[in-house]
C-alpha cells in the first residue's frame, strides 16, 4: 500500500507569506471568540450561579483556563509555524493518518458546522429587523456564507481590512450593552432563585467555556503573521486579556441592569437591557449588534477554515486540488469554495431538523474537543521528541499548565457527548467516514 501523501512543491507554486501585522492577528483572533454567544449564555450562567460575585468568578475563571490554553498553543503555533495550525502539530506528533482525520473532521464537522451555526444565529438576528419570508433564517445564512466566502477569494489582503473594521463595531456592540448596564437605572433587589452547586458550576463553565472558544484559530495564521516567534505569542495573550476585560464587564453590567433573577430568566438579555431603557426602538439597535458580531465571527471563522483543507491538499495526493495556493490572491481558493459548499450544505440540514443552530452545536462539539485534546497532547509528544529544537516561547510551569488544559478538553468532551443528542452521533459518524475515504485512498495510490 503506498502512501497518499506528496510533497508541498508538487502541488502549489505559491506558499502562505508572513503579511499579517500583530494588529491583524488580534482582530482576527477577537473576531471569532466575541460572537453571538455573549448576547446568548449570560443569562444561562446567572441562572446556575449563586450571586454576582460568583457570575463574575466564573468569566474571570474562564479567562484564565482559555488563556492557559492559549499559552499551550503558543508554544506549538510559534515553534511550527504553519498554515494547517492543529494539523501541522498532530502531524508531527502522531502522523498523518491521525491529522488525517483531523482535517477531514475539520472540513466536514467543525469548521464547516460552525460557520453554519454562527451563520443561522446571523439568520435570525437579520429576521428581526428585516424578514425574507417563512425561511427568512435560512435564506440569510446562505447569503452570509456565500458572500464572505466570494470576499475571501477575492484576495486576504480585503479580508484583513474587513476583519479589522467588523471586530471594531464588534466591541462597540459589547460596550454599549456594558455601558447602558453600568450607567443606567439599576435593578430593584431581587434575590435569584439559583442555589450554586459543584455539579451547576460545572455546567456554568461549559457554558462559559464555549464562549471564550475560537482562541485555538490563531493557530491557522503563524505561517501568515510577520515574527511569529514574538507576535504570536502577544497576539493570543491581548487577545485573551481583552475578551475576558469584555465578558466581565458586560456581565457585571447586565446583571446591575437586569437584576440576576432578571438576567436569568432572558432570552435575548442585550435586547431586554436595552428596551427596558428607551424601548422598542432598541431591538433593531441591538439585532444589528449581534448581526454585526456573528458576521465578524464567520469572517474570521470562513478564514482559519481554509488553511486546514489547503494542508490536507497539501500532502494528500487524492486532495491536492485543496493544497493549491493562489499566490496572486495570497489564498486557498479552492479550500475556501469547498469549505462554502459543505457549510450550505449542512445550513440544508439544520433547516430541515428545524432546529439549526441546535443542531449545528451538538454536530460540531465532541469532534472539537477529541482533537484539542490531541493537540494538548502533541505539546507533551513533541517536547519529548524533539527537546533540542529551539522553541521562541515556552508554556511556562510545564508541565502543570498543559495538564491543566488537557483536563479541561477531557471534561468538555465528556460534557458534549452527556448533554448532547442525535446531532453529536452525526458528527461522529461523519468523521467516522473519513478514515474510510483514507482507506481507500490509500489503497488506490
Amino acid at each position: 500500500m503506498t502512501s497518499p501523501v506528496v510533497s508541498p512543491a508538487s502541488t502549489a507554486v505559491a506558499v502562505p507569506r508572513p503579511t499579517l501585522s500583530l494588529a491583524d492577528a488580534v482582530g482576527i483572533i477577537v473576531g471569532i471568540i466575541i460572537g453571538a454567544g455573549i448576547f446568548k449564555t449570560p443569562a444561562l450562567v446567572a441562572g446556575n450561579v449563586d450571586g454576582t460575585a460568583m457570575l463574575v468568578l466564573a468569566w474571570m475563571l474562564g479567562g484564565v483556563i482559555s488563556l492557559i490554553g492559549a499559552l499551550c498553543y503558543a508554544e506549538l503555533a510559534s515553534t511550527y509555524p504553519d498554515a494547517g495550525g492543529d494539523y501541522h502539530f498532530l502531524t508531527r506528533a502522531f502522523g498523518q493518518r491521525l491529522s488525517f482525520l483531523f482535517a477531514w473532521g475539520r472540513l466536514t464537522v467543525i469548521q464547516t458546522g460552525s460557520i453554519a451555526l454562527l451563520a443561522f444565529v446571523l439568520g435570525d438576528y437579520a429576521s428581526a429587523v428585516v424578514p425574507l419570508g417563512s425561511y427568512s433564517t435560512p435564506l440569510y445564512a446562505a447569503l452570509v456564507v456565500t458572500a464572505l466566502t466570494a470576499l475571501h477569494i477575492a484576495g486576504r489582503p480585503k479580508t484583513a481590512f474587513a476583519q479589522n473594521l467588523l471586530t471594531s463595531f464588534e466591541i462597540l456592540g459589547v460596550l454599549l450593552v456594558a455601558f447602558v448596564g453600568l450607567f443606567g437605572p439599576s435593578a430593584a433587589p431581587v434575590a435569584a432563585g439559583a442555589t450554586s452547586t459543584s455539579a451547576g458550576f460545572g455546567l456554568v463553565m461549559v457554558f462559559v467555556l464555549l464562549t471564550y472558544g475560537g482562541w485555538n484559530e490563531a493557530s491557522y495564521v503563524s505561517a501568515e503573521v510577520r515574527d511569529p516567534g514574538r507576535n504570536m505569542v502577544r497576539a493570543l495573550v491581548i487577545s485573551i486579556v481583552l475578551i475576558t476585560a469584555l465578558y466581565v464587564v458586560v456581565n457585571i453590567g447586565l446583571v446591575r441592569g437586569l437584576g440576576q433573577a432578571g438576567l436569568a430568566a432572558s432570552k435575548a438579555p442585550a435586547a431586554d437591557l436595552l428596551q427596558k431603557m428607551s424601548g422598542r426602538a432598541t431591538a433593531v439597535l441591538v439585532s444589528v449588534i449581534v448581526v454585526i458580531s456573528t458576521l465578524t465571527s464567520v469572517n474570521a471563522t470562513i478564514f482559519t477554515g481554509a488553511r486546514s483543507a489547503y494542508a490536507v491538499g497539501r500532502d494528500f495526493r487524492p486532495f491536492r486540488l485543496l493544497g493549491r495556493w493562489h499566490g496572486g490572491r495570497q489564498a486557498p481558493v479552492n479550500a475556501l469554495a469547498v469549505q462554502a459548499i459543505i457549510a450550505l450544505l449542512l445550513i440544508v440540514v439544520g433547516t430541515l431538523t428545524r432546529r439549526g443552530f441546535e443542531t449545528m452545536v451538538e454536530y460540531t462539539a465532541p469532534v472539537f474537543w477529541t482533537f484539542i485534546l490531541l493537540a494538548g497532547i502533541a505539546l507533551f509528544v513533541l517536547r519529548r521528541r524533539e527537546p533540542t529544537r529551539p522553541r521562541p516561547f515556552r508554556v511556562p510551569f510545564y508541565p502543570l499548565t498543559p495538564l491543566v488544559f488537557c483536563a479541561t478538553c477531557a471534561y468538555l468532551l465528556y460534557s458534549s457527548l452527556v448533554y448532547t443528542g442525535f446531532g453529536a452521533l452525526l458528527g461522529v459518524a461523519v468523521v467516522a467516514t473519513g478514515g474510510i475515504v483514507l482507506l481507500a485512498t490509500s489503497r488506490a495510490s
